[in-house]
């Protein structure tokens, strides 16, 4: 059983999310929360599995709140909820911490896919829309820092060559079976690579993975051609 906190402002949004979620047996809703601030403490206090996370609330927004409750160290995971598939706001949760986002409109069963996903610790935005975000969040990257050179990160020294090679794939937004096509190589064994390359990362997840690629000069934007 899954545990979510419901965190919107909008009372029929929250509404229909319990609704949904109450629906489905795998599903618990422990709480619903109308702005930052409430659910950073509902979250300590609670400890809910997924914590479906409003963007734009009054008082401590979206991003904020989900900044505190990874701080704080906790086991919830935090999937974001925005109108808008590229919404900067989006960019800036998932720096913060956010295993992913959907969006608020997206059919129920990927919504309980997604919290699914987000409660093992995968991340539940698809490689091609992820590849979209990230070329669009690299456009504010600050140029010519000393993030911009991967050799001097100590967590990329770690990795063997493979794991480098597997973490570049990740940060070309590539599947675990277009990995294992173009390495030649099985795809239990890339998801055996991939679980290596997030624990030395860190990173709690997928999309955190892609985010240090980018930070780290691994990964560019898209050319349009």
């Amino acid at each position: 059983m899954t545990t979510v906190l419901i965190v919107d402002d909008q009372p029929l949004q929250r509404f229909g999310f319990r609704m949904l979620l109450e629906s489905n047996p795998d599903t618990d809703v422990v709480g619903e929360a109308a702005h930052g601030g409430e659910a950073v403490r509902m979250a300590a206090e609670l400890r809910p599995d997924v914590i479906l996370m409003d963007v734009r609330m009054p008082g401590m927004d979206g991003i904020e709140a989900t900044r505190r409750v990874i701080a704080s160290g906790g086991r919830s995971r935090v999937l974001v909820l925005t109108t808008f598939d590229l919404d900067e706001y989006a960019h800036e949760a998932l720096r913060a911490g956010a295993s992913g986002f959907l969006l608020k409109d997206a059919h129920p069963e990927e919504l309980l896919a997604g919290i699914r996903a987000v409660a093992v610790g995968d991340a539940v935005i698809a490689p091609a829309l992820t590849r979209r975000l990230l070329d669009a969040y690299a456009q504010h990257l600050p140029r010519g820092t000393a993030a911009s050179r991967p050799q001097d990160d100590p967590r990329v020294r770690a990795l063997t060559e493979r794991e480098h090679e597997i973490l570049v794939a990740i940060g070309q937004g590539w599947t675990n079976g277009e990995i294992a096509e173009r390495l030649v190589i099985s795809e239990s064994t890339v998801k055996t690579y991939v679980g290596r390359v997030l624990a030395k990362l860190g990173a709690r997840d997928r999309i955190q993975a892609v985010i240090l690629a980018y930070d780290l000069g691994l990964a560019r934007p898209s050319t349009p051609e």
